[in-house]
């Protein structure tokens, strides 16, 4: 266990919590390539993205549970970075992909781009599927 991960606030995460976090990351995915599949090019990239983060995060989440049985909790992403980098490095990247579009789709005011659109979409489907493992 590296430092950083000594100090991450993490919660218990039995079997039930690890399965509840997959079907949600199951579900925003489904939102958002539904959204992408709808859009017709009309502006919903920031909502995407913002849905494969919560995709990612979830897997993550699931992830950490089923390796660990815990997960990260707290406000700075970079802890369920590190901690999920603890189990899977890969995963970790993955992860930091869509985690650093967030505060952009989220709150900025200029949209995010279609080659990033497609990096959150692909990094949140890795995770969601190595969570389904």
């Amino acid at each position: 266990m590296n430092p950083r991960s000594s100090k991450i606030r993490t919660i218990i995460a039995d079997k039930a919590v690890q399965q509840g976090r997959l079907a949600k990351a199951r579900q925003f995915m489904l939102v958002a390539d539904e959204a992408r599949e709808l859009s017709d090019g009309d502006g919903v990239s920031d909502a995407a993205v913002t849905l494969y983060v919560h995709a990612g995060i979830a897997a993550a989440d699931a992830i950490c549970a089923g390796a660990l049985g815990r997960h990260a909790h707290g406000q700075d992403h970079q802890d369920a970075i590190a901690l999920l980098a603890s189990v899977d490095k890969q995963a970790a990247t993955s992860l930091s992909v869509p985690l650093g579009m967030k505060t952009r789709a989220g709150y900025g005011h200029d949209p995010i781009s279609e080659t990033n659109l497609t990096r959150a979409e692909r990094a949140a489907r890795s995770l969601v599927e190595n969570a389904s493992l």
